[in-house]
């Protein structure tokens, strides 16, 4: 049997974020090849993470910066070790080289944080994103990790893009993996436009892209109130800090509602998905869960990118405020245009989000990898620069925090 190990940024919670979904639907397809599956992490347990072991999958918890990980991956031996997100590589990178070759390495990057990070410094000084933006040391970190491992899975058509053309790195390094939707579990039919009511949005408050929509949420509404003095606007989302809950306004229908239990629930019994996105990467969960429950939704061209490629938008995309709450007035208004805004959705799931055939598509990579697993990696001489390099400055740097932590603990013994 083969033997996967995945080591996470945090434990999964696929109720409290996108990525936590993305990352089960990773696992869950892992666990279909009748593979061996172990999740290890050195986060902290939380609330709202899956019971893995209900999924036939084992949980360890293990240690930043410290010897007991070569003893540990030592014994386990994985034939494929995956990062989720580049940190993680960085970390235990040079632990898995060390101790497993030949192990195929994999990093799910999730989305670009260096795209994301620059986004937002330029959305801070409010001005255009500039190439020195996008090339900073966090991306110089992140695209090194992308060529150290064999594969690394892009969650955006954009973002491979940006990949290839702009950081010049080979495409038979990448995959493009969206969201992975199961369309017979779908529902053919929903709530209609006459039973639901008032508008939502929602997304994990840590997230620093959730944050900055709901405070531009919280400007955008009182005009859309004005217009529609009986709508109210639902904000939920994991983990609301004191911050959030203060912006609780029920005189206004700007209320704060927080922990979803159930996100489909939430969105059927909504007539409109607020997103005015100004800064993110990746794709956005929030709109593909939208999409699933026949929800029309408005968001911004930040919010929609890579989530569709000539297929026409189940809502509005609109950047001028103006434009977005005029969009937002006419779909919760006019049931005709509410209506072919819906029919949009069912096509758009098909096209690009099939968890059957994208779930085959990555399975045949991977087996094409390993099956030419010594030439793919002389063909990444890069990849095998900064390993040989970068990779043991930061073994030296780990194993002296790890030295510096032994004698730290004998001398409080």
């Amino acid at each position: 049997m083969k033997k996967i190990l995945v080591i996470g940024y945090v434990w999964p919670e696929p109720n409290s974020s996108a990525a936590g979904r993305h990352m089960l639907s990773i696992l869950r397809l892992f666990k279909q090849q009748n593979w061996q599956v172990e999740f290890a992490t050195p986060a902290q347990t939380s609330e709202h993470m899956i019971d893995l072991k209900a999924e036939g999958i084992s949980g360890q918890g293990i240690i930043l910066n410290c010897d007991s990980f070569d003893d540990y991956i030592k014994n386990y031996q994985p034939d494929i070790v995956m990062f989720d997100r580049f940190m993680m590589e960085e970390q235990f990178g040079w632990r898995v080289e060390k101790s497993c070759p030949d192990a195929l390495k994999i990093l799910d990057t999730e989305d670009l944080q260096c795209l994301r990070n620059a986004r937002q410094q330029a959305i801070k000084q409010d001005r255009e994103l500039t190439q020195a933006d996008l090339f900073s040391d966090l991306a110089k970190r992140e695209i090194a990790a992308i060529l150290r491992c064999d594969i690394s899975l892009i969650i955006s058509s954009f973002e491979m893009e940006l990949l290839v053309d702009t950081f010049k790195v080979d495409a038979s390094l990448l995959h493009y993996l969206p969201f992975m939707v199961k369309l017979a579990e779908c529902p053919d039919t929903t709530t209609g436009f006459s039973e639901r009511k008032h508008f939502m949005s929602i997304g994990n408050f840590r997230h620093p892209p959730n944050w900055d929509m709901v405070l531009q949420l919280q400007k955008i509404w009182p005009l859309i109130k004005q217009k529609i003095p009986e709508a109210e606007c639902h904000i939920y989302g994991s983990y609301p800090p004191p911050k959030a809950t203060a912006l609780n306004n029920p005189k206004s229908g700007f209320l704060i509602k927080g922990w979803a239990e159930n996100v489909f629930f939430v969105m059927q019994a909504s007539r409109l998905c607020l997103a005015p996105i100004r800064f993110g990467a990746g794709i956005k969960g929030k709109l593909l869960d939208a999409m699933i429950m026949q929800l029309p939704s408005i968001t911004s061209s930040v919010g929609s990118e890579g989530m569709c490629l000539g297929e026409p938008w189940p809502g509005r995309i609109a950047d001028d405020v103006e434009e977005f709450v005029s969009a937002a007035v006419e779909l919760y208004s006019n049931e005709q245009a509410w209506h072919e805004a819906q029919k949009n959705t069912p096509e758009l799931l098909r096209s690009r989000y099939d968890a059957d055939v994208l779930g085959v598509q990555l399975i045949d990579k991977i087996n094409q990898i390993e099956n030419n697993l010594a030439q793919h990696r002389l063909n990444n001489f890069t990849g095998a620069m900064l390993k040989h390099h970068s990779m043991l400055s930061t073994q030296y740097m780990s194993q002296w925090i790890a030295a510096k932590n032994s004698v730290k603990r004998e001398v409080m013994i």
